[in-house]
Order: C-alpha cells, then sequence, then structure tokens
C-alpha cells in the first residue's frame, strides 16, 4: 500500500564519503498509516510483528497501531479477548515516534465506565497517542479530562454526508470514513478539512455489508455480561469480495494522506 508501488520511497541522496559523519534528515512521506495490530500475540515483539505483516511499508509512514491494551469495557469493534500490546510495545511505538490508538468505540458508555477505565486513560495519555471513539458523550469526557489525546471518530459511527463530517469534526480531531465511502470521488472532493480524515487503504467485508449488525453486538460482548455475536449476512445476503486494496493515487491527489490499513484474515474473505 504505497503510492510508489514497489519502489522504495525516494530519499535524499548521501553525499560521497560522509555517510558516518554527518545525519540525513528523513524524507517525510507522502501518506502515513494506522496500521492493525489485531490478532497480535502478546508475545510476539512489536517490530517484529510489523515486519512480518507490514513490511513493505517504510517505518517513517506508521504513524500508529490501533489494538487492545489492558482490558476495558469501553472496547468496540472485536470482541476483547487478550491484550494485543504490551506495555513494553507501547512504550517502544512512542520512543521510535508511533503513536498508540486505543479502540474505545463501544456504542454504549456510561460514566461509572469512564471511570473505571481511568487507569489506561492515564497510562496513555501522551500526544502521540490516540483514542478511538464511537459515544460522543465518552469524546466529550476524555476532551475534558485528557487534553493530549487525539480523539478520532470511529469508522462505526458511519459518518457518510458531509453535513455530518463537519458536525464531527466540531467535536473530533480527525473522521474515519466508512469504506464504501472511497468509491464517491465526488464525494471525497468536496470534503473541505481532507487533512483530517482518515480514509481506508482496503477494506473487508463492511465494504458491502448493509447493516453492521456486529459492531452493536460485540458493543455488547464487551460489557463482559452475556451476549451472542450477530451478522446481517444470513438475514440479507450480499456479494462478499474478501480483501479489496483500494488503490491510493487518486486520493493523494485529492489532498488525503492519512490512511487506516487492515490485516487479511488467514482465509483473506475480510480483515482485522
Amino acid at each position: 500500500m504505497n503510492p510508489y508501488g514497489n519502489q522504495a520511497v525516494p530519499r535524499r541522496p548521501v553525499p560521497e564519503g560522509r555517510i558516518f559523519t554527518a545525519a540525513q534528515g528523513v524524507d517525510m512521506p507522502a501518506v502515513t498509516y494506522t496500521v492493525s495490530a489485531r490478532g497480535k500475540s502478546p508475545n510476539a515483539p512489536v517490530f517484529s510483528f510489523l515486519r512480518h505483516q507490514f513490511g513493505n511499508l517504510p517505518l517513517n509512514e506508521i504513524e500508529s497501531l490501533f489494538g487492545f491494551v489492558q482490558r476495558s469495557t469501553l472496547y468496540g469493534g472485536r470482541a476483547f479477548t487478550d491484550r494485543e500490546l504490551t506495555e513494553r510495545d507501547v512504550t517502544q511505538l512512542n520512543n521510535a515516534g508511533i503513536g498508540l490508538r486505543i479502540p474505545m468505540s463501544n456504542h454504549y458508555v456510561d460514566e461509572s465506565e469512564f471511570e473505571a477505565s481511568r487507569p489506561i486513560l492515564d497510562r496513555y495519555h501522551l500526544p502521540l497517542n490516540a483514542i478511538i471513539v464511537t459515544n460522543d458523550n465518552l469524546a466529550h469526557w476524555l476532551r475534558r479530562d485528557y487534553p493530549q489525546y487525539t480523539i478520532d471518530a470511529s469508522v462505526i459511527k458511519n459518518i457518510k454526508t458531509q453535513r455530518k463530517i463537519e458536525e464531527a469534526l466540531d467535536l473530533y480531531d480527525s473522521v474515519v470514513l466508512p469504506m464504501r465511502i472511497n468509491e464517491d470521488l465526488d464525494f471525497l472532493e468536496k470534503i473541505r478539512e481532507k487533512e483530517r480524515i482518515i480514509l481506508f487503504a482496503n477494506a473487508g467485508c463492511a465494504l458491502t455489508c448493509p447493516s453492521k449488525l456486529c459492531y452493536m453486538s460485540i458493543s455488547k460482548i464487551n460489557k463482559y455480561q452475556g451476549g451472542k455475536f450477530q451478522c446481517s449476512q444470513p438475514i440479507k445476503e450480499r456479494e462478499l469480495h474478501g480483501m479489496v486494496d483500494f488503490p491510493l493515487e487518486p486520493y493523494v491527489r485529492m489532498g488525503f494522506t492519512r490512511f487506516k490499513l487492515l490485516r487479511a484474515r488467514p482465509n483473506r474473505m475480510t480483515g482485522f
């Protein structure tokens, strides 16, 4: 997922004879990615994981990793089974200038849960790091009490009109748009603050999903009070394309520079 294709990102030439005597600046990347740590074993060192799963990306193009840390009832998107990013992982990422994005994208949030999650929020409250949010109340509480976090409006919010984008950007720092919006270039061209938009670089089953029941059911499952996973596929059959890679050049030409990159599941029918 590189706008240069399989070619290396261009670098400034190093003057002859000075490779060990003068530091060279690193070119700013044309695009940056937030990449998935979903399914990462907590025993796998994070940079080994990145080499194995995203080895085609120069490290300076990886803005952040999103995945679970300690258990929380605020998680959404996927059911929590174990942490994916350890304390050591997060420290190493932050030391390398790479952020952590915590997916607190549960639909259902009350203030007692927010209070119970303060140990996690306190631990990672640094300017590099971000919280992914679906519930607007949670976004307000975070804005009030944790000003150093970047607060991203989750794709689960399903923001798909120009008016909704502008309203969301009054509260959130960035908005992740639904995968389907990638196919509407006219709509994308009209977005004013493109630098605050995150587009998907690839897509799984959510691309053609008509209702996304799974997200609501997972929000309930992550409360650890029972619940059953639901999928719309048995209710309303749809065409499945497997994992789809979007060509990024048209989006980059418009002014979009931030992308979300999923990992393909082993059967490559969807991502996580």
